[in-house]
């Protein structure tokens, strides 16, 4: 399996070697290659004379033959008859040597020429030697003059050959002479050029290394001076700087986020604070309009219990039971008007309340009930439902004819409970709607002895204790059409903490 290497991959010192092993590979080879061309070019130059050595060599052989025959002719000794036939041995080993085809250069016809012509000499030669040794004296004379006429025609035409090959070897020398000069001029320039693109890509390598710590630099020295707005810096690789920077852009990610989440914190307090503020006000209110509406309720409320007392005790059942709830009634005001308490509670409270309006009307209205028994432990504001009867009974059955009725319903939507009051009155304009949602609604006067908490003060509340805005919708299809309020909650279990204290005196 082959692998590939992904060099933004590497190290800084695997990169560097890289570099510098490229650098110093590229520098031989281009050196090793100019020597190469060098010592060849050399070599040519110093092969533009051999054939004249060849020749000069081939001339002192056949001088070297002619002169020990003459010295054996002279002399006939076994010394120089053996100098002979060495001197022989090697001349015919060099005209074998030399050029034994037709066809060719003009040189190549005289060597050939030469050859042969060697070759017929070799054989006088060799019979003036014979007749020699023979005591001839005719024989060899005559077959010596011979010899020694066509050594020296041999002899003229290596000269003339010899003289040729160095006019033209001059020529060549000249030509390679300068050739050799003109490659000198060149491997100096690609080595020039080599050695500069070497510096180049050193320059290149080590500027793009260093960029991203200039860069990072920067944006540290801006993070120290408390900016923490920098760009993030782009990662290119994955070597040491790599690893740095992007570990620079995390903490630079991680100081922005703490910083946003203090904000976020900070204004959530703040926000917190404002609504308890908020929630004290609305319940100072509250608990001021209770003591405006009731001149004295703890008064109120032991007065109650004592006439109920007086009831039980002359055997007045129903006079008891109306005087007892009164009493529960205000029990309630007076204890759970400014706390948190739970469906349940609420909803008792009603039931107090319509058995009151119908011990006071004659039974005028008729009131029904439809409670998911598993919603009566969830916790929600205090004296929120009985105010939102009480404009139903006011402003919507008491100015209709015919009997009143109204209907209550606690059921849960996903995770909302919603408690549902709806009476068959009058109903209720559009823009009234929107004047009591949005809090803009105000009564002339409480009518029918209101309790005083008007429902911008539920709204309110009720915004505070769930966080939401959408706490309440009013329907009304028209007049004579009946009003329904549904209050939304949040489910909070009995016992469950209620972020608002209570700072009720």
């Amino acid at each position: 399996m082959k692998m590939k290497i992904n060099p933004k991959k590497l190290s800084l010192q695997e990169k560097m070697s890289c570099v510098f092993i490229l650098a110093n590979m590229l520098v031989f080879l281009v050196t090793l290659l100019l020597f190469t061309g060098i010592n060849s070019m050399s070599r040519e130059i110093d092969m533009v004379y051999e054939d004249n050595m060849h020749l000069n060599e081939l001339s002192d052989a056949l001088t070297s033959v002619q002169d020990s025959m003459t010295d054996y002719l002279n002399a006939k000794t076994s010394d120089s008859l053996e100098e002979f036939y060495r001197n022989e041995q090697t001349y015919t080993e060099m005209v074998e040597e030399l050029n034994d085809e037709i066809a060719g250069t003009a040189f190549l016809r005289m060597e050939r020429s030469i050859r042969y012509m060697s070759q017929e000499y070799l054989d006088v030669v060799g019979q003036t030697i014979e007749a020699k040794r023979g005591r001839n004296v005719e024989k060899y004379r005559v077959r010596y003059e011979n010899a020694t006429q066509m050594y020296g025609y041999i002899d003229t035409y290596i000269n003339s050959l010899n003289n040729e090959r160095f006019r033209n070897n001059s020529e060549n020398y000249s030509r390679l002479s300068d050739a050799f000069r003109r490659f000198e001029t060149i491997s100096i320039l690609v080595l020039t050029v080599v050695i500069v693109g070497n510096v180049v890509l050193i320059i290149r390598f080590t500027g793009g290394m260093i960029r991203p710590l200039k860069g990072l630099a920067t944006s540290a020295d801006e993070v120290a001076r408390g900016n923490f707005d920098v760009e993030l810096i782009p990662v290119a690789a994955e070597d040491e700087i790599g690893i740095v920077t992007k570990a620079f852009n995390q903490m630079v990610v991680s100081i922005r986020q703490y910083i946003e989440r203090l904000r976020q914190s900070m204004e959530i307090q703040q926000s917190l604070k404002e609504k308890e503020l908020m929630m004290e006000a609305h319940l100072k209110d509250a608990q001021l309009k209770y003591l405006q509406a009731q001149i004295n309720p703890h008064f109120l409320f032991n007065t109650l219990n004592a006439g109920a007392q007086l009831a039980m005790m002359e055997g007045a059942d129903r006079t008891y039971d109306y005087v007892q709830n009164v009493a529960e009634f205000f029990r309630y005001n007076v204890k759970k008007g400014n706390e948190t308490v739970t469906v349940r509670e609420e909803i008792e409270l009603v039931d107090n309340y319509i058995y009151i309006l119908n011990v006071r009307f004659s039974g005028e209205i008729h009131y029904e009930k439809k409670i998911e028994e598993s919603l009566l432990s969830i916790q929600m504001p205090g004296m929120i439902l009985q105010p939102v009867v009480e404009n139903c009974v006011n402003h919507g059955i008491r100015e209709m004819e015919g009997k009143g009725k109204i209907w209550l319903k606690v059921y849960q939507e996903e995770d909302v409970v919603c408690i549902s009051v709806r009476d068959n009155g009058k109903g209720i304009s559009p823009e009234k709607i929107e004047k009591i949602l949005n809090g803009t609604y105000r009564e002339e006067k409480h009518v029918g002895g209101s309790n005083g908490i008007g429902m911008d003060n539920v709204i309110a509340r009720l915004k505070l204790y769930s966080e939401m805005d959408d706490v309440m919708s009013i329907y009304s299809d028209g007049e004579n059409q009946g009003t329904e309020f549904v209050i939304y909650l949040k489910k909070k279990e009995e016992g469950e903490p209620y972020h608002v204290q209570d700072h009720a005196g």
